[in-house]
């Protein structure tokens, strides 16, 4: 990844690449060059053939704190252009990534901060990190899709309960309802998701690319569109090279060797 941005630090680690938002002074609040840069650094590692799994996680002590307050002072701040034209193409970038995305969450979650945790396929939280829907303490409602995660995930009375009463969600209460997958020591979140990301690297990536899109589109659809859809996927993954290579190596009893063709 040869690319370099503002507020967004990028690793490559092999097959897996680390995404920081990298504003810890201000918790990684997100400002015009912050969504400038996620967006930027996302369509960046998607279309790197030599990524096969992405890790977000925030520098320093917070995933994200949301968004900087500090704009909405401003007399053009313009809330639905920013929300449709900044933040929706970074989410969506994210939602229709070809590879597995994986929030890190340390620290705080809050706000739009939370979207971004909840968009990816995986989460992994550290002890004393929080998902915060921290909006109706200023007079708002979520935003950036986090109705839609928190309704199908925990369920619409739950969902509503946490945004109106605010409460901060820690992480092992997460993991109860089904917002993150894992629940990790602070001190080791990053290693333990890069770890998780390489055993995904692994994978066959066209299995885990439609995979992936067939559960979004399972979210919507009903059960007869979604054989129809997953019966098209299907087609292309069996027609694969990849495909081939591993009934070769499994007849075999050899590791395959994943080209993503």
């Amino acid at each position: 990844m040869p690319e370099s941005f503002e507020t967004v630090s990028v690793e490559q680690r092999g097959s897996v690449a680390l995404l920081s938002f990298n504003r810890p002074d201000s918790l990684n609040a997100f400002n015009a060059a912050l969504r400038r840069d996620i967006l930027a650094a996302a369509e960046a590692v998607n279309a790197d053939d030599s990524i096969r799994v992405v890790v977000l996680t925030g520098a320093g002590r917070a995933f994200s704190a949301g968004a900087d307050l500090a704009e909405i002072q401003a007399d053009d701040f313009d809330v639905e252009a920013q929300l449709n034209r900044e933040y929706k193409p970074a989410l969506m970038a994210i939602t229709e990534s070809p590879k597995p995305w994986i929030s890190a969450v340390n620290g705080a979650a809050a706000g739009i901060g939370s979207a971004f945790a909840m968009v990816c396929d995986l989460t992994v939280m550290a002890e004393n990190a929080f998902i915060y829907q921290a909006f109706a303490a200023i007079g708002l409602i979520p935003d950036g899709g986090a109705t839609w995660h928190l309704a199908r995930t925990v369920g619409r009375k739950r969902a509503f309960e946490l945004i109106a009463g605010g409460e901060k969600l820690a992480a092992a209460r997460c993991q109860e309802w089904g917002l993150c997958n894992r629940v990790v020591a602070a001190d080791a979140l990053v290693d333990e998701a890069v770890a998780w990301a390489e055993e995904l690297a692994g994978k066959a990536p066209l299995s885990l690319r439609y995979a992936k899109q067939a559960l979004n589109a399972a979210m919507e659809a009903d059960v007869a569109a979604t054989i129809t859809d997953e019966a098209r996927l299907q087609k292309v993954c069996i027609d694969s090279d990849d495909a081939k290579e591993g009934a070769t190596a499994f007849l075999a009893k050899r590791a395959p060797v994943w080209t993503g063709r």
